[in-house]
């Protein structure tokens, strides 16, 4: 694998761990020529469903996507990088276990809406706001007495 750093062609593993669920392996790496170390994750290569927007177009799912928008709504928030990684992972076991091709925008954003009410209800309620666009203030209103 090339150094990130200096891109010297020969790494070597110096230590390799399987994550505590087993979705992933994880393992160190030094350079040969620069000696810094690094980190490269090994998981499945899958495929995501389509993600079909609300105006009919299609996109590929992105996991960074729903990552920035959740780190958007944690912002300032305490919950650490874990957490969210966590949440993230998750969001992509569920979507991987629907076994679907193809699902609508808002069923994702259902699954992050979810995951961030468990993480913390503030993140919660700054992504509802943005992802519903309430018409009004009772639409908010009862989205509160919910959580």
């Amino acid at each position: 694998m090339k150094c990130p750093f200096c891109s010297h062609l020969e790494t070597q593993v110096v230590e390799t761990r399987v994550s505590e669920d087993g979705d992933f392996v994880r393992r160190r790496r030094q350079c040969g020529s620069c000696e810094k170390r690094f980190t490269t994750y090994e998981r499945p290569d899958v495929n995501f469903p389509v993600v079909v927007k609300k105006d009919g177009g299609r996109a590929d799912f992105e996991a960074s996507k729903v990552r920035a928008s959740m780190m958007l709504a944690l912002r300032k928030r305490p919950v650490t990088i874990e957490q969210i990684d966590d949440a993230l992972r998750r969001i992509e076991q569920e979507l991987l276990a629907l076994g679907l091709r193809e699902i609508e925008s808002n069923k994702v954003g259902e699954l992050v809406m979810r995951e961030l009410k468990k993480l913390d209800k503030v993140a919660y309620v700054r992504f509802a706001s943005v992802y519903r666009s309430f018409e009004d203030v009772d639409e908010f209103r009862q989205l509160l007495r919910d959580i």
